[in-house]
């Protein structure tokens, strides 16, 4: 996984043209991309891939656009599309893809559930030491 300094900085313009609050985080070599605190989208081997699930892959499978394998061919798939050079280059196009999977990563930021915590037990519930 790479990503060239040009590249990266072109993808980003691109996408913040279209979506609000876009940010970059580099990670195993590649570039996790966020509006505002939602995961929607990666770039790896200077590829943007967009975050997908039911309501948007078929978009990408009509265009036969490929799922992000991080591992290569037979590898695991992610429920990430990649996105084509015309796409990405013409930003009325792109918004309508970068705004389905920013709705994607809202829905499920929204299904996933919360992390509850053991509570403490309190003191009359704590077992004694015996003596």
């Amino acid at each position: 996984m790479s990503v060239s300094p040009t590249f990266r900085t072109f993808a980003l313009e691109q996408l913040g043209r279209v979506a609000s609050d876009i940010r970059a985080r580099s990670m195993f070599g590649g570039v996790g991309i966020y509006s505002g605190q939602l995961f929607f989208a990666l770039i790896d081997d200077d590829v943007v891939y967009l975050k997908v699930d039911d309501t948007n892959r078929p978009d990408f499978e009509a265009r036969g656009l490929g799922p992000f394998q991080p591992f290569g061919d037979g590898g695991e798939v992610m429920q990430y599309y990649a996105l084509s050079a015309d796409l990405l280059e013409d930003a009325e196009s792109l918004e309508e893809w970068v705004e389905k999977a920013i709705a994607v990563a809202q829905r499920k930021k929204s299904r996933k559930p919360t992390v509850r915590r053991k509570a403490e037990p309190s003191d009359s519930t704590k077992k004694k030491p015996r003596s």
